[in-house]
Parts: structure tokens; sequence; C-alpha cells
């Protein structure tokens, strides 16, 4: 019985860790589209994105995005770390 156990938390684990978000794609993704791309990462990010980079983006005319893109781009970074590292969690919990 207690092979069938260590099996199932095998399986759990994997099916666990196919959920693990690419870095690499998260963060290709959010260079080409911006907020949208977040949507990969973070659905909360790239809402809070959207709205930041309208509100500074239109008043000065695009420059904000000089500004607005590269927070995007770091809160990827996080989001997709903080979500790998809690699906690590949980595997090894598994």
């Amino acid at each position: 019985m207690s092979e069938d156990n260590g099996v199932d938390r095998q399986l759990k684990a994997q099916v666990l860790l196919s959920r693990k978000k690419s870095m690499g794609m998260a963060l290709l993704l959010t260079l080409l589209f911006g907020p949208l791309g977040m949507f990969y990462s973070t659905v909360l990010g790239g809402v809070v994105m959207i709205v930041l980079t309208l509100v500074v983006g239109l008043p000065t005319m695009g420059l904000g995005l000089l500004l607005t893109w590269p927070i995007g781009l770091i809160w990827t970074a996080i989001a997709v770390k903080n979500q790998n590292d809690a699906i690590d969690q949980q595997a090894l919990a598994a």
C-alpha cells in the first residue's frame, strides 16, 4: 500500500510542477506587449499596470511608458518567482 501512496505523491508533485510559469516567456511577453503580457504571470498586476500605464502614459504623450514598462517587467519577474516558489513548496509537501 505504501508503494501506491508514493506513486500518488509523485504524480501530484509532477502535476504541481507542470503549473510553473516560464520566466523567459513571461518577461518576453511583458517586454513585447507591456501590461497585456503580464496576464501570463499575474492577472491583477496586468490590470493594475494597464490602468497605471493609461494614467501616466496619456498625459505625458507616451513618455510615461519609459517608467511603467520597466516596472511591469520587474513586477512580472517577482510574480513568476513567487508563484514558482509556492508551487515548489507545494510539490515538496505532496
